[in-house]
C-alpha cells in the first residue's frame, strides 16, 4: 500500500542506517577492470599449511588452507591500495554530510485531535525539514502533514546545533502537500538544484530523523520520474510528479531533503509504498521544479495561484481510443470536453484533440498535462501541439488562473 506519512507521530526509538555499496559497486568492477588492463600481480597463491600432528590432543582440520602470516600481510597490502578508489568516493560523501547536515532540521508538532480517546485530546508528529532560502527569506520547507492543524506555538523546530526554534510563520498548500516555516535565526541554508536536473539511475541521499533519529542519512538512486497516480492520505495531494527512490525513507523522514552528488536539494522526501510501514525500498520525493514554484508563491503572496487551461481530460485513454483517432499508441491527454470560455475554448480546441505537447515539453498523459499546466505562469503565452484529423496542430493560447473558474 502506499503510505501518504513517512512522518513519525510520537517520536520514538528505532534505527537508522547508511548504505553506501550501491553507489560504490560501478566503482568494484571499474577497479577489476583497471587491474587487469595495467597487469597487476596474480592473486596470492594459497600455501597449505601442515596439519600438526599430536598424538592426544585435538586437530583442526582446516589449518591446511588457512594463510600463512606472510600472505596475509600481503593481502593486507592489496586491500589498503585497491581501497583507495573507494575511499575517494567515500570522502564525496563524508563532504555532502558536512555540508548538508547544518540545514536538515528535525520537526515536533503537537496537534489537537478531531475524537479524543481515552482522554486524551493531542497527538505528536515529527517530520524533518531544510532550511533554504526563498524570496530573501530564511525558511524551513517540508510537507504539510507534518504540521498540519498545529498552531505556530505548538510547532517546535530544533537546528542540528540543538537549537530550539518556533517559526514566525507558516504557509501550506494542501494540492502538493507541502508547507513552508518562516524562522528568525543564523543557519546554514542548503542549495536548491537549478529545475528538474534529476535523472533516473543518479545518486541521492535522504536526510533527515527517521524514527525520531535526527541527522540520519541515506545512499540510493533515482529509480523512476513522473509518479503521479498515487493514493495518499485522503487525497488532498492533486498535483503530483514524484521522483521514485530506493534511498531509504521512514517515518520521520517526511519533509527532509532528497539531495544529488553536488549537495543541490533535488526533492522534499514524502511518502513510501510499505506493507510494513517502513522503508521496502519504494520512496517518493516532491520534485525540485514543483516545491520551488510553490514555496515562493507561498512566501510572496500567500497562496498559490495555478495556470489553468479548461478541459475535461480522458484518465483511461488506451489502445481502442489510440487506433480510432489513428494513433500507433496512446500518447498524450485526450480532451474529452471543453470549459466555456476558458483559454482551451477561445484558442478553438475541441473533444477528441489529443494534447501532445505544452509549452515545448511533451505531455505523457493526463496527470502530466495537469502538473504542467498548473505550474506554468498565470498569463503566460504558451503554444500547444494537439493530434487531430491524423496531423499536428500547433495552437497559441494565454493561460488563465485557475481560481477564475475553480475558486
Amino acid at each position: 500500500m502506499i503510505g501518504h506519512r513517512p512522518s513519525q507521530t510520537a517520536a520514538t526509538a528505532g534505527f537508522g542506517r547508511l548504505s553506501v555499496f550501491a553507489a560504490l559497486l560501478g566503482h568494484a568492477v571499474l577497479l577489476g577492470a583497471a587491474a587487469a588492463a595495467r597487469g597487476d600481480e596474480p592473486p596470492v597463491r594459497l600455501t597449505p599449511i601442515e596439519a600438526v600432528q599430536t598424538k592426544d590432543g585435538p586437530v583442526d582440520p582446516m589449518r591446511p588452507v588457512r594463510l600463512s602470516s606472510s600472505e596475509r600481510d600481503r593481502l593486507y597490502d592489496q586491500a589498503a591500495r585497491d581501497a583507495e578508489p573507494l575511499e575517494r568516493q567515500a570522502l564525496q560523501l563524508r563532504r555532502l554530510a558536512q555540508l548538508l547536515q547544518p540545514s536538515v532540521v528535525h520537526i515536533d508538532a503537537t496537534k489537537p485531535l478531531a475524537r479524543p480517546r481515552n482522554g486524551k485530546t493531542t497527538e505528536e508528529e515529527a517530520g524533518s525539514g531544510v532550511v533554504v532560502e526563498i524570496a530573501g527569506r530564511t525558511v524551513v520547507v517540508t510537507n504539510r502533514h507534518v504540521v498540519h492543524r498545529a498552531s505556530l506555538d505548538d510547532i517546535k523546530v530544533r537546528l542540528d546545533d540543538g537549537r530550539e526554534l518556533v517559526p514566525r510563520r507558516l504557509w501550506s498548500d494542501a494540492a502538493t502537500d507541502l508547507a513552508v516555516l518562516e524562522i528568525e535565526a543564523d543557519v546554514d541554508m542548503a542549495r536548491l538544484a537549478d529545475g528538474d536536473t534529476v535523472l533516473v539511475g543518479d545518486t541521492v541521499l535522504a536526510i533527515g530523523s527517521p524514527f525520531g533519529l535526527a541527522r540520519s542519512i541515506t545512499l540510493g538512486i533515482v529509480s523512476a520520474k513522473g509518479r503521479r497516480d498515487l493514493e495518499l492520505g485522503d487525497g488532498a495531494v492533486q498535483f503530483q510528479d514524484f521522483i521514485q527512490t530506493d534511498a531509504a525513507i521512514n517515518p520521520g523522514n517526511s519533509g527532509g531533503p532528497l539531495v544529488n552528488l553536488r549537495g543541490e536539494v533535488v526533492g522534499i522526501n514524502t511518502a513510501i509504498a510499505s506493507n510494513s510501514g517502513g522503508s521496502e525500498g519504494i520512496g517518493f520525493a516532491i520534485p525540485i521544479e514543483m516545491v520551488r514554484f510553490v514555496a515562493r508563491q507561498l512566501v510572496e503572496r500567500g497562496s498559490v495561484d495555478r495556470g489553468f487551461l479548461g478541459v475535461s481530460l480522458d484518465k483511461e485513454f488506451a489502445q481502442p481510443e489510440a487506433r480510432r483517432l489513428g494513433m500507433v499508441r496512446p500518447v498524450g491527454a485526450r480532451v474529452e470536453g471543453v470549459t466555456r470560455g476558458a483559454p482551451a475554448e477561445r484558442a478553438g480546441l475541441r473533444p477528441d484533440d489529443v494534447i501532445i505537447e505544452f509549452a515545448g515539453r511533451a505531455v505523457e498523459d493526463d496527470d502530466h498535462l495537469m502538473s504542467i499546466v498548473s505550474m506554468t505562469p498565470v498569463d503566460s503565452v504558451v503554444t500547444i501541439v494537439v493530434f487531430r484529423e491524423r496531423a499536428r496542430v500547433e495552437v497559441r493560447l494565454t493561460v488563465a488562473s485557475r481560481a477564475t473558474f475553480e475558486p
